[in-house]
């Protein structure tokens, strides 16, 4: 696809036709693809401007909708909405990966890269809207892109597994939590962590990720059921005072 096919499918998949498209084409430009051009031809400033917006608008969301919701459920919904992972997962299935302009360095390094850069030129879009068209049509980006994962459920599961598990052990006067990561697997490009969570030297939960701290977060997860903090990651109230 050239870049240009790229600039047409990208202002498709933001539904906005910009009026600058250097902003456009800034923000699915990976910084590889650049390297030794001015900072601003790449993805990162605007990426920087994008996270700040995104995680305005989902909060003034949450906020509006579910009046019911204390600030802990509020935060855990929104930390969940706006996730590296989430992210991802909506850049893909939006078409991003097919947009994103890539410099040789960074062609063919896998799974794991386009996972990051996925995150971060979705945000980088945010941020491109808003500086083209607005506070009403990035709104209208987000929410239409991420409403469909959108799941109240998602309140009741620890936003951060690593310190809930702290909060909670703490609470019942054990030694905090450390984390050993004991093994991997696969390519160079596309390794598989396996990590465990150790609380007073014992063995209390086990997980594996395509980093360690998404290895470490996993046992964290394992151990908080184990321990009987939450049943299937959903946080169980009696635990929580």
């Amino acid at each position: 696809m050239s870049i240009r096919e790229k600039l047409e499918r990208a202002q498709e998949i933001c539904g906005h036709a910009f009026n600058d498209t250097s902003l456009l084409r800034s923000a699915i430009t990976h910084p590889s693809a650049v390297e030794g051009e001015p900072v601003s031809a790449s993805y990162e400033r605007l990426e920087f401007l994008g996270d700040s917006i995104l995680g305005s608008v989902v909060a003034l969301s949450l906020f509006k909708t579910y009046g019911d919701f204390d600030e802990g459920k509020l935060t855990r919904l929104k930390v969940s909405l706006v996730s590296g992972a989430t992210l991802s997962d909506v850049g893909r299935e939006l078409g991003i990966d097919q947009v994103i302009i890539l410099g040789a360095s960074e062609q063919g390094t896998g799974a794991r890269g386009m996972h990051s850069a996925l995150e971060n030129v979705y945000e980088a879009l945010v941020g491109a809207l808003y500086l083209d068209g607005g506070w009403e049509a990035t709104e209208a980006f987000i929410m239409r892109t991420l409403k469909p994962h959108l799941a109240t459920e998602r309140a009741e599961h620890p936003s951060n597994p690593k310190s809930f598990l702290q909060e909670c052990v703490q609470s019942d006067h054990m030694e905090a939590p450390s984390y050993k990561v004991v093994g991997e697997e696969g390519p160079a490009h596309e390794p598989t962590f396996t990590a465990v969570a150790l609380v007073g030297g014992v063995r209390r939960g086990r997980g594996t990720g395509s980093s360690k701290k998404e290895a470490e977060a996993a046992a964290a997860l394992d151990a908080l059921d184990r321990m009987g903090y939450t049943t299937n990651g959903v946080i169980l109230k009696k635990k929580l005072g």
